[in-house]
């Protein structure tokens, strides 16, 4: 959100930048319609662009969270000596109940749990893959489209 706002901040000094030099410079009035188009155009190839490069970014660095996930902190040792806490408020058994597991059964229970966080990392690297392909997935079609208009120089649609 805040990268929204900054590029938009940016867009809005240039585009005053160049609405200056199209004044200063005393172009006539088709001149200076032309001047804005022209900013425009480019204000809209540079937020599309820093958009895509963005998307781009997050996605790697998603991928890279999906290849080489984050490792569990907590030890076995830890666990142990904390996990029947956690146990006894999550199940609601008494600590008699959670004192006669033995180190096996505690040992299964952390796998599980190790098992659990790593699928939680993975489920979250997905999700924010997909979020960043939308974020080069929508603006790319944008930047595509005005960059073709720049070449053509055509600006009458714009």
């Amino acid at each position: 959100m805040n990268m929204a706002v900054s590029l938009m901040v940016l867009c809005g000094i240039l585009a005053l930048v160049g609405l200056l030099i199209a004044g200063v410079r005393g172009e006539s009035k088709n001149g200076g319609e032309e001047m804005i188009k022209k900013v425009y155009v480019y204000l809209v190839l540079f937020a599309t662009l820093m958009m895509t490069i963005g998307g781009g970014v997050a996605a790697f660095m998603a991928i890279a969270d999906m290849v080489a996930p984050t490792g569990y902190y907590q030890s076995f040792e830890d666990y142990k000596q904390y996990g029947a806490e956690r146990i006894e408020k999550a199940e609601g058994a008494s600590a008699t109940e959670v004192s006669k597991l033995t180190d096996e059964q505690l040992k299964a229970n952390y796998e599980a749990m190790v098992a659990t966080e790593k699928q939680r990392q993975m489920n979250r690297a997905t999700n924010s893959l997909v979020k960043s392909l939308g974020w080069i997935v929508i603006p790319f079609p944008i930047f595509i489209y005005f960059q073709r208009k720049l070449r053509a120089g055509g600006f009458e649609g714009v």
